[in-house]
């Protein structure tokens, strides 16, 4: 089985303290919320303006977008292969999660996507969508109940199931056991062999290779039955399916293991953050104890880790403190010493995911519970600004008191900016917390993202497929020469007229 294109990891993440709700019950919370959200309304813009003013200015920020409700909210979002290229679209997959309240059983949702390509779309259509319907470009094709925990799943061999009330769950193609607690967040496959990473509750982070199926099956251990619990919930569920055992545990943390991700080099390198504060690097080929152990890498939890497929030395991280830092390895000692090489400010609120663009090396994109996916480009601080910590901007494109500016910043100061250092678009189509979203390997700059619409509309999720426009990030001689040739065309049409 080729796990990479035709099977995928998937774990349940779980919510942080609150219980999923579907789009169903919004009419109640937001009755009970009314009255709290009119005491505001004069201190600050509320949601639902922030997002009209948004979507005013679609039709100018981007080449495409597409609107999906979902009833239930989805807290994991990866694009699949791509199954089929064609004139104005291609066609691909798209996996999505699906945690529910109990009611219907937990899913993995396997779609087949309409991706539009570049310049296809009309400005008019992408901004005339409705918020309560699902995206015509999005179209189920499979469900499969997860049972929880961690999984092998072959999807294209996995039968399509519907998802209600008693349902059996979906058998796993493979099992992958070591962990002594709840493995909620943190997930990772190698990219350049068939490994998986895990973390969880339990404090450590385990190591499997999938290829040792093949010796599980051989001593007659497939198909064992074990135990898939939550402490605590009374309720013990089997799940069928083969084993694999881990080929390493590793301990470091000293709270909850959040994320974990491999250098995209070496399956047998690899890191970890938590809820201690902590980055850890491994390498297993040295033990099982950190390689090197950064005890304050924020001031709060880390919710996120990414190593950069381009430069094996930086890493990205993010925390309930706001921030995103980027780490360079080559700074860091078995010690715990070391400092970011950077600091990112430009959310509000917890950052929930961070990712490199798998396009362009210096590009990378963070979202938060402010409900804003920010994308970053580090070559836009000047080096002086990550070496003192100046203020500066370069290329923003966001929206602010409803208007768009792009363009250069070109004050050098350590005062204050009104936007952060290495800021160059924001993404405000969400009106809650971003749980996840990914970049599009087969695609540059599409990416998918996926909200979590509890406080907002009291349940449900939103799933966005979005591109933004590329006289955003080409470079500014190729811009401005395009639209010299676009002025010179318009004055010549309104001179012949």
């Amino acid at each position: 089985m080729d796990a990479q294109q035709q099977g995928g990891v998937v774990k349940k993440k779980e919510t942080r303290g609150r219980k999923p709700k579907p789009k169903d019950d919004k009419k109640d919370e937001q009755h009970h919320s009314s009255s709290a959200k009119a005491k505001k309304s004069h201190q600050q813009p509320s949601v639902d303006d922030k997002y009209t003013q948004w979507k005013s200015v679609v039709p100018v920020l981007y080449d495409w977008l597409s609107n999906h409700n979902l009833v239930w909210p989805s807290l994991s979002c990866r694009w699949g292969p791509q199954l089929e290229q064609a004139t104005y679209k291609n066609r691909q997959r798209l996996y999505l999660s699906e945690q529910t309240d109990g009611s219907v059983p937990n899913t993995l949702v396997i779609a087949n996507c309409e991706v539009v390509k570049p310049r296809v779309a009309a400005a008019e259509h992408i901004s005339q969508f409705n918020e309560e319907a699902r995206s015509p470009f999005v179209k189920k094709y499979k469900t499969i109940i997860h049972p929880g925990e961690v999984f092998i799943w072959d999807v294209e061999a996995q039968p399509n199931r519907h998802a209600v009330f008693g349902a059996t769950n979906s058998r796993p193609d493979l099992i992958l056991t070591g962990h002594q607690d709840n493995a909620e967040f943190a997930l990772a496959m190698c990219p350049t062999e068939p490994y998986v990473l895990s973390g969880g509750k339990d404090k450590s982070v385990v190591l499997w290779s999938i290829q040792d199926h093949i010796s599980t099956a051989a001593t007659g251990s497939g198909g064992s039955i074990i135990k898939n619990t939550k402490p605590g919930d009374g309720n013990e569920k089997a799940v069928d399916g083969p084993i694999v055992a881990p080929r390493g545990v590793y301990y470091g943390h000293e709270d909850t293991v959040e994320d974990v991700t491999f250098c995209p080099s070496s399956s047998q390198e690899f890191c970890s953050v938590g809820d201690d504060s902590c980055l850890i690097l491994w390498d297993a080929r040295t033990g099982s104890s950190p390689a090197v152990k950064v005890e304050k890498a924020h001031d709060a939890d880390l919710h996120c880790v990414d190593w950069s497929p381009h430069d094996d030395n930086l890493i990205l991280t993010g925390s309930a403190d706001n921030s995103v830092r980027m780490f360079d390895r080559r700074n860091l000692t078995s010690g715990g010493v070391g400092a970011p090489i950077h600091k990112f400010e430009g959310h509000k609120a917890a950052v929930l995911c961070v990712q490199w663009s798998p396009d362009r090396s210096s590009v990378f994109g963070s979202s938060a519970e402010d409900g804003l996916l920010n994308i970053w480009d580090y070559e836009k601080i000047p080096v002086h600004a990550i070496d003192h910590g100046l203020a500066t901007n370069s290329y923003l494109c966001t929206v602010n008191d409803n208007y768009c500016r792009l363009g250069r910043r070109l004050s050098m100061t350590s005062k204050k900016s009104s936007f952060s250092s290495g800021l160059f678009f924001q993404h405000a189509g969400h009106r809650d917390k971003i749980v996840d979203f990914h970049w599009n390997a087969s695609d540059p700059w599409t990416i998918v993202s996926v909200s979590d619409d509890c406080d907002t509309t009291g349940g449900g999720g939103t799933l966005q497929i979005w591109r933004m426009s590329d006289l955003l990030y080409r470079p500014e001689e190729e811009v401005l020469a395009e639209l010299e040739k676009f002025k010179s065309h318009v004055v010549s049409c309104t001179s012949k007229a």
